[in-house]
C-alpha cells in the first residue's frame, strides 16, 4: 500500500516536473489577419444561421413529440404513463436546454462581429 502511494507520489511530481518544463519553454504565436479571412467569415455566418434555425426548430419538434407523447401516455397503462410523463419532461428540458445553447452561441458569435 505505502508502496502504491510512493508511486503515485512520484507520477505526480514527474508530471508537475514536465508542465513546468513545458510552459517554461512555450512560444507565443499570433494568428495576424485570421479574422478578416474568408474560412473565418463563412463559419461565423454558418454557426450564426445553424443556431438561428435550431431555436426556430427545437420548439417545434419538441412541441410535436409531447403531442405525440401526451396521446401514446392516454392510451397507455399506469406502468407505461411514469415512462411517457418522463419521456414529456425530457422532450422539454431538451428544448429548453437547445435554445438556450443556441441563444448562447448567438451572443458570443455577436462579440465577435
Amino acid at each position: 500500500m505505502i508502496k502504491k502511494i510512493r508511486a503515485k507520489g512520484k507520477l505526480v511530481s514527474a508530471g508537475a516536473l514536465t508542465a513546468y518544463l513545458l510552459f517554461q519553454n512555450s512560444t507565443v504565436a499570433y494568428a495576424a489577419g485570421i479574422g478578416d479571412s474568408q474560412i473565418a467569415k463563412g463559419t461565423e455566418k454558418l454557426i450564426q444561421d445553424a443556431t438561428t434555425w435550431l431555436m426556430i426548430l427545437a420548439p417545434v419538434v419538441a412541441g410535436l413529440l409531447i403531442i405525440y407523447f401526451c396521446i401514446r401516455r392516454s392510451a397507455a397503462d399506469e406502468m407505461d404513463q411514469k415512462k411517457w410523463n418522463n419521456r414529456i419532461v425530457v422532450a422539454i428540458v431538451s428544448c429548453i436546454g437547445a435554445v438556450l445553447g443556441s441563444a448562447t452561441l448567438n451572443i458570443i458569435i455577436g462579440y465577435y462581429q
